[in-house]
């Protein structure tokens, strides 16, 4: 049985409420001016200046094999938390990149009697799935320890299986925001929108103006899954959200039904696509992001979703976050805006003293803080010191999301069999990137991520 986040309707409230205020209260501070000339205030004192918190093992010519989906900024950051790791056990860590399909990749590996030690999932579902097939190896105490100081309940379960502690969330991701270039808003005349139906005239606004409204990454099916997410939370309710990711209602049922209309909304006007759909489809999330902010003067795109981590792409531009980028929550499309929760699993493949206290260092606020001070990320540690964080905006959206607890939901597609939730070219990506080239087939959309759904959960 999945492990998943519960909460009541009403502590799924106080959370949104939460991430509203602190998402506005950071783009004041950080339109007032950066605490460390880099836009915001992090912390000057590097990994060398801080004193250890965790203990870890001597490990002088052990060699371990990482592997995660980072690339590009990504894996040079988490390249930075390694060398750490590194100098302090004496062991030799490669990393090795999975690819978009993870499961598939560690699988292969892991049948072919050569896994690497530890493995970053992106999907809960494949720890499930990993933990049920005896893949995965239980972690030692000291890891537990770290677990148990430094991470809420919420946490620590989505990293467990049957009673049994797997997994360390490292990292975390707010998944419902939307991010905007200030200038293509300033020309337009337009402010931050509040729920989807503003969210959509905000859109119809920019486009007279003669830009683009809104860059999607279709060509990374995993987009349009979290596209989807927050629609139908906020449209349906936590109840129905935690039902439709354990496939214990339809896919062919009338909130999908519903939820998909109401994207197609968004979708069915080709115009407020950066591209159009085909633009779209050929469109990577990377590129998602930097062609909103490349040009300043005459912006590609007004908006692009996703998460905190679009802080990363945006470094790869010349724009400021808090001055020429700025974000706003995801619109209520329902009674409440959605709080839609992301995150990668460190995981141990092999049962060495190597792979366990590399795990007890992820799950420290040492490793935690090697990356947070290099932006792009947020972690789920409640004890990790915000201040490293390097500005404000990225600073009060790991405040919301450690003030929230557990209220919140996990990423829905992430909490499904790799095979409908998580594989390139198949499943519940596939079918939504069918929908985006047609959003006017609705039924269509359904009976496909349906029968991909049956499929993938053995119904």
């Amino acid at each position: 049985m999945r492990t998943s986040v519960r909460t009541t309707r009403s502590r799924a409230v106080r959370a949104a409420t939460a991430l509203v205020a602190a998402v506005a209260l950071s783009l004041t501070a950080a339109c007032g001016g950066g605490d460390d000339g880099n836009g915001g205030g992090g912390s000057e004192k590097g990994a060398q200046d801080r004193k250890p918190t965790v203990e870890l093992p001597e490990l002088d010519g052990e060699r371990l094999q990482v592997a995660a989906v980072w690339t590009g900024e990504e894996q040079k950051r988490f390249g930075k938390v390694l060398e750490e790791f590194e100098k302090r056990t004496g062991a030799e860590v490669s990393f090795v990149p999975t690819g978009d399909n993870v499961a598939t990749f560690v699988g292969s590996k892991i049948e072919g009697g050569a896994p690497p030690d530890v493995a970053m999932l992106p999907q809960v579902g494949v720890l499930h799935q990993f933990a049920e097939k005896g893949w995965l190896k239980p972690v030692d105490e000291a890891t537990q320890e770290q677990l148990d100081k430094n991470f809420s309940q919420g946490w620590r379960d989505l990293g467990a299986h049957d009673g049994k502690q797997y997994g360390v969330y490292f990292k975390a991701a707010n998944k419902s925001l939307i991010w905007y270039n200030t200038t293509a808003f300033e020309n337009a005349g337009v402010s931050e929108p509040k729920t989807w139906d503003e969210f959509l005239q905000t859109a119809r606004t920019i486009s007279d103006s003669g830009v683009p409204p809104v860059s999607v990454g279709g060509a990374d099916g995993w987009t349009l899954t979290d596209w989807f997410e927050n629609v139908y939370l906020s449209q349906a309710g936590p109840e129905k959200y935690d039902r439709l990711a354990k496939h214990e209602i339809k896919w062919t049922d009338p909130s999908v039904k519903e939820a998909l209309t109401t994207l197609g909304e968004l979708f069915g006007q080709k115009e407020l696509l950066v591209g159009g759909n085909a633009g779209a489809l050929r469109t990577e999330f990377p590129k998602s992001v930097t062609q909103v902010f490349s040009d300043l003067d005459a912006p590609r795109g007004a908006m692009v979703y996703e998460g905190d981590f679009v802080a990363g792409n945006i470094a790869d531009t010349e724009a400021k976050i808090g001055e020429d980028a700025r974000v706003f929550p995801f619109p209520a499309v329902g009674d409440d805006a959605p709080v839609v929760s992301g995150g990668d699993v460190a995981v141990a493949l092999k049962d060495n003293e190597g792979a366990h206290a590399l795990l007890t260092f992820l799950a420290s606020t040492d490793a935690a803080a090697i990356w947070a001070e290099q932006g792009g990320f947020i972690s789920p540690n409640k004890e990790l010191d915000t201040s490293l964080y390097p500005d404000e905006v990225q600073r009060d959206i790991a405040e919301a999301l450690i003030a929230a607890g557990d209220d919140f939901r996990f990423d829905m597609s992430d909490q499904a069999p790799a095979a409908f939730g998580g594989t390139k070219g198949e499943g519940e990506w596939k079918a939504l990137q069918d929908f985006l080239m047609d959003p006017d087939d609705v039924a269509g959309a359904q009976r496909a991520l349906e029968a991909a759904a049956a499929k993938a959960y053995g119904d």
